[in-house]
């Protein structure tokens, strides 16, 4: 079993209420530029996908998190704990392995299968209870 499970940092997700707020925040104010938006059902979220650098796989990412209603996830993110860091993301080569050696190792991962992330990656989360208080989502990029 291979020690190295991460392939390297993918992005620190945000949750915020307002998401052309922030847009204009951190590419406006901060220059981050806009890589993709979407809207994604399935998780609850509007998104927007910024990064910095030449944008290549390897650039720094930050992704922005607005509810599309009040019992999304980051909904209730921000009634607990306002706006602010979410996620900390890690990038993997096989997100249904690293998922099996996290759960043998006695990980509790938040969904039973891989779930749809931004621009057709695949995604998971370990629960932040079983990882020092931090949640953190697993991606695989598409091919």
């Amino acid at each position: 079993m291979p020690a190295e499970l991460f392939t390297g940092l993918d992005h620190v997700g945000y949750a915020v209420a307002d998401l052309d707020e922030a847009l204009t925040l951190h590419t406006q104010t901060l220059g981050w530029r806009l890589e993709h938006r979407e809207r994604n059902e399935e998780q609850g979220v509007e998104e927007a996908m910024l990064v910095t650098g030449d944008g290549g796989p390897d650039a720094a990412r930050v992704q922005l998190l607005a509810p599309l209603g009040p019992d999304s996830p980051i909904a209730r993110h921000l009634q607990r704990r306002g706006p602010g860091v979410q996620q900390v993301a890690y990038r993997v080569g096989d997100l249904e392995r690293v998922s099996a050696v996290l759960r043998e190792r006695g990980f509790t991962l938040l969904h039973p299968s891989p779930r749809r992330g931004t621009a057709g990656s695949l995604i998971n989360f370990v629960h932040p209870r079983d990882t020092g208080g931090v949640l953190l989502e697993l991606v695989q990029r598409p091919a």
